[in-house]
């Protein structure tokens, strides 16, 4: 009976611990606000996405609500060429890319509820470039006399437009990860208590966990694969879906990793601990 407990102890707490990793992983870089600036940022020193960005940042004032009066235009039309060219070099470029990621996060993952009314229609993943485009008319507004005022919002949709709520859903249940990490944690504590043979739980554990590594593994490609499959028609958010999906394929790895890791200490532990054992018993027997 002690080995049926233990053994279905350890299943439970490997399936608990299946969904947990990822649930924590995606709760800690793409839900939580911090998290997904950090896994972001580097995205903004892409030498393609920068030109992109640049791009869009700059159309963001030419076909926005000001538009550039035709007798100026011949002035405008260099610096805004300058500014595209030389927008990752301004002051403040940084600041204003980690300030566009967060009005993005907030934009996508915010309850709808709490969303502008103009915003309330967004059903996919956003990119505001409103800081970069506010960095463009600084510039514009120091080197002519053209009197543009910063857009609030200049929104890039990133992905397509039934993802609203997949959005939601990873939400409300990546939250929940740590919970049920702590379940599978309960788990496989009992299944030690309960077992005869200990070393048969370590050893147990560290194949699953080097199982499941595997699986997880799989299933970030899969997913990558559909993501990067989903195709917006926009040059900008093409760009930024890709290296988001790399960056986080990335990220994930390293859980991967450390739970290969883990998996094999506790399978030689394991295997170390039935030897022990198996020495011991054969001392006794010797005498």
């Amino acid at each position: 009976m002690r080995t049926f407990v233990s053994a279905v102890a350890v299943l439970i707490g490997l399936a608990m611990a299946a969904v947990a990793v990822p649930a924590m992983w995606v709760d800690r870089n793409i839900v939580q606000e911090d998290g997904f600036v950090a896994l972001s940022a580097p995205l903004g020193k892409d030498p393609a996405f920068q030109r992109r960005l640049a791009t869009a940042a700059v159309n963001g004032i030419a076909f926005g609500d000001q538009q550039i009066p035709d007798a100026l235009a011949a002035v405008v039309k260099p610096i805004l060429q300058d500014a595209a060219q030389s927008l990752t070099s301004m002051p403040g470029y940084s600041d204003a890319w980690a300030e566009t990621l967060r009005k993005s996060h907030r934009l996508s993952f915010a309850d709808p509820r709490t969303l502008p009314a103009d915003a309330n229609g967004t059903t996919s993943l956003t990119l505001d470039v409103a800081p970069l485009v506010g960095l463009v008319v600084k510039r514009i507004s120091e080197a002519s006399p053209v009197p543009l005022k910063a857009p609030a919002e200049v929104r890039i949709a990133i992905g397509q437009s039934d993802q609203r709520q997949l959005i939601e859903r990873v939400s409300a249940y990546a939250p929940m990860g740590s919970a049920v990490a702590v379940g599978s944690a309960i788990a496989f504590l009992l299944a030690l208590v309960a077992a005869r043979r200990k070393w048969t739980v370590l050893a147990g554990i560290g194949v699953g966990a080097l199982i499941l590594a595997g699986v997880w593994k799989l299933g970030a490609d899969t997913a990558g694969t559909i993501l990067q499959g989903a195709g917006s028609g926009n040059d900008v958010a093409e760009i930024f879906k890709r290296e988001f999906v790399t960056a986080s394929t990335a990220g994930f790895g390293q859980w991967i990793v450390a739970a290969l890791v883990a998996g094999v200490l506790l399978l030689v532990s394991g295997l170390v601990l039935r030897v022990a054992g198996a020495r011991r018993t054969a001392a006794r027997n010797r005498y």
